[in-house]
Order: C-alpha cells, then sequence, then structure tokens
C-alpha cells in the first residue's frame, strides 16, 4: 500500500543499544549543543554590540554563525530525543524541516568562499580593503550567499514534497538526509536524485576553487614579503578561516566518498555527528582568537 508522505512517519537508525553507552552519547550531545549554541550566539552578539568588531570578515561571521545554530538545533535535540527515549520514529514534516535546514548548508560554503576573498583583499591589496570591502558591497554579498542557499533548496524541497513512500520506512541515517529518504519512495526518483547531486556537486565544486584560487593568491604574495615576522603575521590573519575551512570541507568529502555497503553508513553517521554537534561548537574556540587580534 502507498501512503501519502504527509501521513508518514519515519525510522531513524538508532546510535546503539547499549544503555551505558547511551547515556555517554546523550550526555556528550548535549555538552557540545549547549556550547554550540552558547559559542554561536555569543559571537553574534558580540559582533553586533561591539565596536571593534565592525570590519566585514566579522560581518560574514555573523552571517556564518545563524546556520550553525539552526543546522544543529534541527538535529541534535531531535537526537538527544530520541537517546533518553528510545523513540526513534520522526514525522515527515519534521523530517522536511531538517532536510531544509540541512540543505542550508549550501549558504555556509558560500560564506567560507566570500570569506577567503576577504582574507585575499586583506593581504593582497590592504590599501583598497575598505574601498573593495565596503559595507554596501558586503551585505550584497551576504544576500547572493542567502539566495543562493535557498535556490540550491527549493526546488529540490518542493519536488520532494510530492513524494509518496511504502511500507518501508526505515532510513539508514541518524538525521533525515536526501539520498536515504529518496532509497525509501515508491515515486520514480531519478530525477530528483540526478538534481540532487548536480547541486551539491555543482557547490561545493564552485566554493572550493574560490577558496583555492583566493589562498593560491595569498600564499604567492606572502611568500613575497620580505621578513619572517611579516609573514607569519600575515598567515595568522587566515588560521581561523584556514581551519573552519578545512574541517568543512573535508567533513564533506569524508561523507560523499562511499566506503564499502558495510561501512558507509558507520562512518557517515560518525562524520553527521561531527558535523552536526562538534563543528558548530569549534567556532567557539577558533574564531575568538581572530577577535584578539
Amino acid at each position: 500500500m502507498r501512503n501519502h508522505a504527509r501521513l508518514m512517519t519515519f525510522i531513524l537508525l538508532r546510535m546503539t543499544d547499549d544503555p551505558q553507552l547511551q547515556v555517554l552519547i546523550f550526555t556528550f550531545l548535549l555538552v557540545t549543543y549547549m556550547l554550540s549554541v552558547t559559542g554561536n550566539l555569543s559571537i553574534i552578539f558580540l559582533t553586533l554590540v561591539s565596536s571593534q568588531l565592525k570590519s566585514a570578515i566579522y560581518f560574514f561571521l555573523q552571517n556564518f554563525s545563524f546556520p550553525d545554530i539552526s543546522f544543529t538545533t534541527v538535529c541534535i535535540p531531535r537526537l538527544l530525543y530520541s537517546t533518553s527515549t528510545g523513540d526513534n520514529t520522526i514525522t515527515y514534516n519534521a523530517c522536511a524541516t531538517q532536510l531544509f535546514f540541512f540543505f542550508l548548508g549550501s549558504t555556509e560554503f558560500f560564506l567560507l568562499s566570500i570569506m577567503s576573498y576577504d582574507c585575499y583583499v586583506a593581504i593582497c591589496k590592504p590599501l583598497h580593503y575598505v574601498t573593495i570591502m565596503s559595507g554596501r558591497v558586503c551585505r550584497r554579498f551576504v544576500l547572493f550567499c542567502w539566495v543562493d542557499g535557498l535556490l540550491i533548496i527549493t526546488p529540490s524541497l518542493c519536488l520532494g514534497l510530492n513524494l509518496e513512500f511504502c511500507d518501508l520506512n526505515v532510513i539508514d541515517h541518524l538525521p533525515c538526509d536526501a539520498s536515504p529518504i529518496l532509497k525509501t519512495s515508491c515515486s520514480d526518483t531519478w530525477f530528483l536524485e540526478q538534481m540532487v547531486i548536480a547541486c551539491t556537486v555543482m557547490t561545493f565544486i564552485m566554493t572550493l576553487m574560490c577558496v583555492l584560487l583566493s589562498y593560491v593568491f595569498i600564499t604567492k604574495t606572502i611568500l613575497k614579503f620580505p621578513s619572517a615576522q611579516q609573514r607569519k603575521k600575515a598567515f595568522s590573519t587566515c588560521s581561523s578561516h584556514m581551519i573552519v575551512v578545512s574541517i568543512t570541507y573535508g567533513s564533506c568529502i569524508f561523507v560523499y566518498i562511499k566506503p564499502s555497503a558495510k561501512e558507509e553508513v558507520d562512518i557517515n553517521n560518525g562524520v553527521i555527528v561531527f558535523t552536526t554537534s562538534i563543528t558548530p561548537m569549534l567556532n567557539l574556540f577558533i574564531y575568538p582568537r581572530e577577535m584578539k587580534k
């Protein structure tokens, strides 16, 4: 029998059946979630109220923190509830909400590429920095990132709302994700799968190329500096951004490198837990270094 998606509930994969391990996982997720939300809210608050944090990089960081809070909030509380109660079911609407914010992560990739451009201007064109990275330009950059993120999400999500599902509604994934959901659908999902892959690959490659290109020029410029002290200071300016770029893109690459079928679920879920709980929390420890400079 076919059921319309709006009437469906899904069963998410359990992290473990070991009661002692469940307590450990619950404590870990709760602590990292509280640190993540507190840290990112603090960054947003400080960049709004501090007159010393009004440069372009902090404006971008402010917008970067918001998707982190949203993404971890739609995923981690659900995992906490599931771990504490043993209830692994999730409604279709809640699953669609997770998917929306999951794909909204594309906004973070665009923001990372814009932040790399900001580093490029700061190091390679310091005398023109204020002119190039004016408040008006920064607002347009951020608007571009959010609009592009929504444009990438909307077509796939709209098509996904019309999917129908059979009796099999078990999702081998911790949060709801496009690939395992499409596998459970009775509808023809070929076109939707190709659209999701195309949007993901296009976003990943475009933004990664922008980041790499920026850092090629940055590295070439820094190596021309006459003193080691100047080179060290220049690299230090970009260090926080390079760490976040490495973690974000590295996690994404890890998820989409397909190991054997037996290992794929465990590895992907481990990376998903890392990206939803630990990565947003790292902003609390990485970027405050930049704020103290």
